[in-house]
């Protein structure tokens, strides 16, 4: 059922930003959250590890080496065209994101890890740059057919400490609203989950959470996050799951993407509860649904 916005909550809509750019303590308070959901949970294990890879990832963004950046021109310009400024396919990546993973893996407890982690630890360990950026390729590209998986969640790690590097020297007014509204304006990743926020005039807007750089901007709360049809988006809950996470759905293209509700749990985490509620991820996908926006932690497939 959709809600329209009020009189009242337009202009508040009107008022609130666009873009909200990520903190500079996102992994910190990433891991914290982590460790708040694991207690209980069916992959409370992994969430613990998360929670350690979380806090690595904090380390290495506090410490990255400077790299280039769009200038005043670049941004300019990417604004007045509605072009991407640091677009995950137009952005040259610089190899200081391998630095990143280089200082992840060395903070990792490889013992504490199950066989298959470790042995990804290794191997990434001895892997060299054209290898590196093959896997990193891939993982941009949504390209996760024979990917190694155990690999790709440090590899997804060291790219999101990157480019929220990056995003954090924007300013919220160097990226605009893009022709493909479910697309991040910063990056252009999709959506990890929805989030929608409390206390000012951002109270009862939906903002999307982007899966790499972790910005997140505003959509209307009518619209469906991946085909944008205005027919009002359906709520799926798990009975006796936590009230702050729901799978909104789309009867028009048949997706559906985690919608959270600070209202309901103000320390919700997009990237996180979204792996604490995977059994909801398991009730689309048994009334055909397909997920719209990955989480890079928890890539589909086989291992």
């Amino acid at each position: 059922m959709s809600r329209i916005l009020e009189p009242g909550e337009i202009e508040s809509a009107i008022a609130a930003p666009f873009l909200r750019l990520p903190e500079r303590r996102v992994f910190e308070e990433r891991a914290a959250r982590f460790e708040e959901l694991a207690p209980g949970n069916m992959l409370g294990d992994y969430l613990v590890f998360l929670a350690k890879l979380a806090r690595a990832q904090q380390q290495a963004l506090n410490v990255f080496p400077e790299v280039p950046l769009p200038g005043e021109e670049e941004l300019r310009r990417s604004l007045e065209y509605r072009m991407l400024p640091l677009g995950v396919h137009g952005w040259r990546r610089d190899p200081g994101w391998r630095q990143a993973l280089a200082q992840i893996l060395a903070a990792v407890e490889v013992e504490a890890l199950p066989p298959p982690a470790a042995a990804a630890v290794a191997r990434l360990s001895r892997s060299g740059a054209d290898e590196l950026e093959k896997l990193a390729e891939a993982l941009l590209a949504g390209d996760y057919a024979g990917i190694d998986r155990a690999g790709a969640v440090f590899v997804a790690a060291a790219l999101q400490v990157y480019w929220t590097h990056m995003a954090l020297t924007l300013r919220a007014g160097d990226a605009g609203r893009l022709e493909q509204p479910n697309l991040c304006p910063v990056c252009g990743s999709l959506p990890v989950a929805s989030i929608v926020r409390i206390g000012g005039a951002e109270e009862g807007l939906r903002y999307l959470s982007c899966s790499l750089c972790s910005a997140e901007w505003n959509m209307a709360r009518i619209k469906c996050t991946h085909c944008d049809t205005a027919k009002g988006p359906e709520y799926y809950a798990i009975e006796g799951g936590p009230e702050a996470v729901k799978a909104e759905t789309c009867d028009t293209c048949d997706s559906y993407l985690k919608i959270m509700y600070m209202g309901k749990d103000a320390r919700v985490s997009p990237v996180a509860d979204d792996i604490a509620t995977m059994a909801l991820d398991l009730l689309m996908a048994e009334n055909g649904r397909e997920r719209c926006g990955p989480n890079l932690f928890l890539l589909p497939g086989e291992d």
